[in-house]
C-alpha cells in the first residue's frame, strides 16, 4: 500500500495535458528543445485511486516507437531512443513530496541508497512546488540523462543516464506500482 501511495503522490506531482495529436499548442507544452524532432504522442494513461482521477501521464516519442511497444517484450528496455513523459497535476503538491515519492519508488525498484542520496539532492534543487494544472515534462536523453520543464520553463537537467532510467522506470518498468498506466503509455494489452 505504501508503494502505491508513493507512486500516487509522485503522479500527483508530475504531469502534462494529453492531446490526440501534437498540434501547435502541444508543441509549446513540449519545450522548444523538442520542437526540432519528430515528436508524437504515443500513449496516455490516467491514474485513479478509489475512483478519483489523480493524474494523466502522456508519453511522447521522437522518431520510432518504444522497444517494449514494438512487440519485443515487456521486459525489454524502452530506453534506446529519446522520449518525453508529461504529467499534469490535479492538485497542489510540494516539491519536497515529489522528491520523497520519487526516492521511495526508485528504492522499491532497486536503486542503491548511495545513488538515491545523491539524486535526492539534485531533485530537491529541480522540482518546485506545483499548483493544480501545472505540467512537468521530463525528457529522457539517451547517453545523457534527463531534462525537466515546468510548462515551457526549463527546470534543469540531471546528467546521469542511470538516474534517468531509474526515474522513468517509475512508470515504464514492468514492476511499476501502476501497471495499467504503464500499459496505456506503451500501448500494451492490459493485464
Amino acid at each position: 500500500m505504501r508503494q502505491l501511495s508513493s507512486l500516487l503522490a509522485l503522479g500527483l506531482a508530475l504531469f502534462l495535458p494529453a492531446a490526440p495529436t501534437l498540434a501547435t499548442q502541444d508543441m509549446r507544452a513540449l519545450p522548444t528543445a523538442a520542437a526540432h524532432a519528430d515528436w508524437r504522442q504515443w500513449g496516455s494513461g490516467e491514474m485513479r485511486w478509489y475512483g478519483f482521477a489523480l493524474y494523466r501521464a502522456t508519453l511522447y516519442v521522437a522518431g520510432r516507437e518504444p522497444v517494449a511497444a514494438a512487440g519485443k517484450g515487456a521486459d525489454e528496455s524502452p530506453y534506446d531512443s529519446p522520449f518525453a513523459l508529461a504529467l499534469e497535476y490535479r492538485r497542489d503538491i510540494p516539491g519536497a513530496r515529489i522528491v520523497e515519492a520519487s526516492v521511495d519508488e526508485m528504492r522499491r525498484l532497486g536503486a542503491a541508497d548511495s545513488d538515491l542520496q545523491r539524486w535526492e539532492g539534485e531533485m530537491k534543487h529541480l522540482f518546485p512546488d506545483v499548483r493544480k494544472g501545472d505540467t512537468i515534462t521530463g525528457f529522457f536523453l539517451p547517453d545523457r540523462g534527463a531534462r525537466f520543464y515546468l510548462g515551457t520553463r526549463t527546470l534543469g537537467e540531471i546528467a546521469d543516464v542511470d538516474f534517468a532510467r531509474r526515474f522513468f522506470a517509475l512508470w515504464l518498468d514492468p514492476r511499476t506500482a501502476a501497471p495499467a498506466v504503464r500499459a496505456a503509455l506503451l500501448r500494451l494489452p492490459p493485464g
